[in-house]
């Protein structure tokens, strides 16, 4: 069975959205490294909306920078979305019924992991419905005082539990932390 892996890029203060204020000067060799593998690691990407925007916007315009655009541009994408019509980046499927269960099917079908960049409604979606396997939190060494509620990681949803399956230190300072889900509390 697939395993999807959420990669969530955050300050200490929880800040998950305004990487451009403080992500960049973290991001090194190590962590250039440790984003190559993960990413060839996947064979295809899921994401809500407002991720896959973000991401079609900017990687179509990277085709043929390095292998890293070329990968992002190739693999086949899942963008869930009940507003999403006729996507124009290629290789993009929309999931916009019953999100859990089509989300079994991908994960029960052929390929390896798949990955998720970011953390909102799906996935919390995912952890609420035990569909998420691994969440990578790439911690950075920095408080941004400046998200608001809406932009920090915590959202409603279920009580969650995780255990700690490892960590990477870089010499910047950030720190992936790797956690399984445990199953909801319901």
């Amino acid at each position: 069975m697939r395993k999807i892996i959420n990669a969530t890029y955050m300050t200490l203060d929880g800040d998950i959205t305004n990487m451009q204020d403080w992500h960049f000067p973290y991001f090194g060799e190590e962590a250039r490294q440790a984003a190559t593998a993960q990413l060839f690691g996947s064979d295809a990407l899921i994401m809500g909306r407002k991720t896959y925007e973000a991401f079609s916007d900017a990687w179509p315009q990277r085709a043929g920078a390095d292998e890293f655009a070329d990968r992002m541009n190739s693999m086949p994408k899942y963008a869930v979305s009940t507003t999403l019509r006729d996507p124009a980046w290629t290789n993009t499927s929309v999931i916009s019924g019953d999100v859990a269960a089509e989300v079994r099917k991908l994960k029960a079908g052929p390929g390896g992991n798949i990955l998720q960049y970011g953390f909102g409604q799906v996935t919390r979606l995912l952890l609420d419905n035990g569909l998420l396997d691994e969440l990578r939190i790439w911690l950075h060494p920095v408080l941004s005082g400046k998200a608001a509620p809406s932009e920090l990681l915590y959202r409603d949803g279920l009580p969650t539990a995780f255990t700690l399956n490892g960590t990477e230190a870089h010499s910047t300072g950030m720190i992936i932390l790797s956690y399984t889900p445990q199953p909801a509390q319901r």
